[in-house]
């Protein structure tokens, strides 16, 4: 799950027993945070029209419905539930969503058999919001991570 899939993608794997592994690429453990976060730092003008947009995705007739929405939006005791392997990857410098919040997923991953947190610097690239500063960098050790949790064969794991 990227971005926004950082919080979908850990429900998903939570409630679904097919998934064999997950993966988030840019943990979005508290959104409800992120935009409280947003609106006192960038009141009414994030980006063009992000209210808007953000109350028309979420079905929200006002501010104080979307607000009342986000509340919901949040991976506390969801996490917890999730059995398979995980990794939990984000940039350290990403400006939309605090690092906290991956380490926070990362935490409270108490049942998965295998976890891994993937903080991605400046000096490797992927340091941005969902690595976009350096994807191809992030989806190859993504790529990796699965292929070598699910026994596949790697180019990394060869050259061993």
């Amino acid at each position: 799950g990227v971005s926004l899939g950082g919080y979908y993608c850990p429900r998903a794997v939570a409630f679904e027993p097919r998934f064999a592994c997950g993966v988030v690429w840019g943990a979005n453990h508290d959104w409800r945070d992120v935009q409280k976060r947003r609106l006192e730092k960038e009141g009414s003008f994030p980006v063009p029209h992000y209210w808007e947009h953000v109350r028309w995705v979420w079905g929200a007739k006002d501010m104080n419905d979307f607000m009342r929405i986000a509340e919901q939006v949040h991976l506390d005791g969801v996490v917890e539930k999730i059995r398979v392997p995980f990794l939990v990857t984000h940039g350290q410098k990403d400006s939309q969503i605090p690092l906290k919040w991956a380490e926070r997923t990362y935490a409270q991953l108490v049942n998965s058999p295998k976890r891994e947190l993937k903080v991605f610097t400046d000096r490797e690239g992927g340091a941005q919001h969902s690595s976009f500063d350096n994807s191809a960098n992030a989806g190859a050790y993504i790529a990796d991570w699965v292929a070598e949790t699910l026994g596949g064969r790697t180019a990394a794991a060869a050259a061993r």
